[in-house]
């Protein structure tokens, strides 16, 4: 036995040194030891708020199916109103960002309209040019033709 007891003490010991190289660090064991009881306090809850849950439902599923026949339309009535009441802010929002885009649009057209002015009067002018230059011979075409 006392061939034994040293032998013991080395496994002990090579144990404990395994431990301290590659057991958890001190801030994990405080983790798990502060957190564990709230992990507990909060399974707690939830299985009592699961069974009062269960319970207030079986209470009042009879309510339920007795007052159905008024529930169901009123539910209905209010379900359709909210859609009605969302669905028009929707529209709303639609409008006002329409609005919002129309005016930006508007407002950077009003900073390029004079180039796009002077583009214009441009081509008008080139246009004019050409259609009296047209006109002129036409003109003289129909001089020419009407001569004898």
């Amino acid at each position: 036995m006392a061939e034994q007891q040293p032998h013991a003490q080395h496994q002990r010991d090579t144990l404990t040194r395994h431990l301290q190289e590659k057991g958890p660090s001190t801030s994990q064991v405080l983790t798990v030891v502060t957190l564990f009881p709230i992990g507990g306090v909060l399974l707690t809850l939830a299985g009592l708020t699961l069974a009062g849950t269960l319970i207030g439902l079986t209470l009042a599923t009879p309510l339920f199916i007795i007052f159905s026949p008024i529930l169901v339309p009123a539910v209905l009535t209010i379900a359709l109103a909210v859609m009605g009441i969302i669905t028009s802010g929707i529209f709303g929002v639609t409008a006002l960002s329409s609005v919002s885009w129309i005016v930006n649009y508007v407002r950077r057209m009003r900073e390029s309209l004079p180039e796009h002015f002077e583009h214009a009067r441009q081509r008008v002018q080139e246009t004019a040019g050409y259609v009296g230059q047209k006109g002129r011979e036409t003109g003289q075409k129909a001089q020419d033709v009407m001569r004898p």
